[in-house]
């Protein structure tokens, strides 16, 4: 084995962990195959959209806050699994789950770097700053608006209403006014073409 320091071996590790990110598979289609999106590629999308539309933030924010909790806040997923947004069941036990990830995911890193990501990835969870809520957006428009263009793929696979959307989204304006007038008619138009079931 290669020689490093304690604190790079900590950190290696945690990289190497991350790895299985790859292999953690979403409801969520890649538009230009048959198959669904990977949490690392989730999380890198929404990294991306984190700089490229910061401007939409109803509040100033730390672009690079953002970037980060956008980058962490699917690594729990390793332990508890992705949790479908629309999943009542699997909703009961996510918290819980998500926490005792976090401790062990995070914990492989030195006691700097372990305190600082799960402090963010709790920020992000409880919404509890701008950079929270901003980043909280980005996570739903991304998913929409794949989702929208493949033609509401997933919606439809698992039958989905149009007012459960109405609700997982409900909040986005609070952070971004703009985003969320994108994300309510994304959701409209997608009832009009019947991508979307109404009740």
């Amino acid at each position: 084995m290669f020689d490093a320091s304690e604190r790079l071996g900590r950190q290696i590790s945690f990289m190497l962990e991350l790895d299985k990110m790859k292999n953690l598979y979403r409801q969520t289609y890649v538009l230009h195959e048959d198959r669904k999106e990977n949490d690392a590629e989730h999380s890198w999308h929404i990294a991306i959209l984190a700089f490229m539309l910061a401007e939409y933030s109803n509040e100033p924010v730390d672009v690079l806050r953002v970037v980060k909790m956008t980058l962490l806040h699917d690594v729990v997923e390793i332990d508890a699994g992705d949790t479908y947004c629309y999943d009542k069941e699997g909703y009961k036990s996510k918290a819980e789950r998500e926490e005792n990830a976090a401790r062990r995911i995070f914990g492989l890193l030195p006691e700097d770097q372990q305190q600082e990501y799960y402090t963010l990835w709790r920020e992000f969870e409880d919404g509890s700053s701008p950079e929270a809520r901003f980043a909280a957006v980005l996570d739903r428009i991304q998913p929409l608006l794949l989702n929208y263009t493949k033609g509401g793929i997933s919606w439809k696979e698992h039958g989905i209403f149009k007012d459960q959307v109405m609700e997982r989204n409900r909040q986005c304006s609070d952070a971004s006014k703009v985003l969320g007038d994108v994300i309510m008619s994304i959701i409209n138009d997608a009832e009009e073409q019947g991508m979307l079931r109404s009740r």
